[in-house]
């Protein structure tokens, strides 16, 4: 009788041990291993323009499954992702358009913003199309806007994601410079424009790092990551003037892979 309760209590132990080896112990190893729950708001540069492989559901927003949240959450597992980052997003739009996911249980969230607000997309036209004094003096003017305006912009945003998911821990990823000087593109903007045009992304990654330190959020810097993979680099990761042009100066698949994934995974 001792002998068949001893067996009985082993059996169940080894059970129990097969068990949690193998479907049950699988599925609690996953349930404790799952990542936090994930938002990834923000611009262009967040949603993937550029970078191929839209999500037809997001329309306009052009999310992309080879952007960096996309690319981050297959690969880390978690336990929810919204990802509401939209081409053209200004700080308005995040602020009225995006933070709906965002609740007391968010882990993380990943957002780039301000470039926009900058008037990125015209400075570029103007650049393009126009004499190199006017495009050297649209970028004054937007550094201007970046250093005096942008500021208690991007302070509403993160309040208002701290507000909503206080316990999150948040990344702010900036812009990588565009150009590589005095390399091997023979036509196009002059120089002056060029590191006119760079000199602006160093701007507003120095605005935005400060406001996101003031605020406790992380800053994701991606100048190091692409630096030799700007355009005119002969290994760009950033896409020139193409078509359709909403793609033009944004990074490619490999800029997204290779230039912001690893530094938001880092910060992260």
């Amino acid at each position: 009788m001792k002998l068949s309760r001893l067996t009985a209590t082993m059996g169940a132990f080894v059970v129990g041990a097969v068990l949690a080896l193998t479907g049950a112990g699988s599925a609690q190893a996953t349930e404790n291993s799952a990542g936090p729950a994930y938002v990834a708001l923000g611009d262009s540069y967040s949603s993937g323009v550029g970078a191929g492989g839209y999500d037809g559901a997001s329309g306009n927003c052009k999310r992309s499954t080879k952007a960096y949240p996309a690319l981050w959450a297959a690969s880390h597992a978690p336990s929810s992702f919204n990802f509401t980052a939209c081409s053209g997003a200004k700080t308005g739009d995040v602020l009225n358009n995006q933070l709906g996911p965002l609740n007391s249980g968010t882990g993380l969230v990943s957002i780039s913003i301000g470039g926009n607000d900058a008037g990125f997309a015209d400075i570029m036209m103007t650049c393009v199309l126009q004499s190199e004094s006017t495009c050297v003096n649209a970028v004054n003017s937007a550094k201007n806007f970046v250093q005096n305006t942008l500021p208690g912009k991007l302070d509403q945003v993160y309040n208002a994601i701290s507000a909503k998911a206080p316990s999150a821990h948040v990344v702010v990823l900036g812009y990588p410079r565009f150009y590589k000087l005095s390399g091997s593109c023979v036509v196009g903007l002059s120089e002056a424009e060029r590191a006119a045009i760079n000199g602006g992304a160093d701007v507003l990654n120095s605005v935005t790092a400060k406001r996101a330190a003031d605020h406790g959020f992380s800053f994701g810097d991606v100048t190091a990551t692409f630096t030799g993979h700007e355009i005119c680099s002969g290994s760009a990761w950033l896409n020139s003037v193409t078509i359709p042009i909403d793609e033009s100066y944004h990074p490619t698949a490999a800029g997204q892979s290779g230039g912001y994934l690893p530094v938001f995974s880092s910060a992260a």
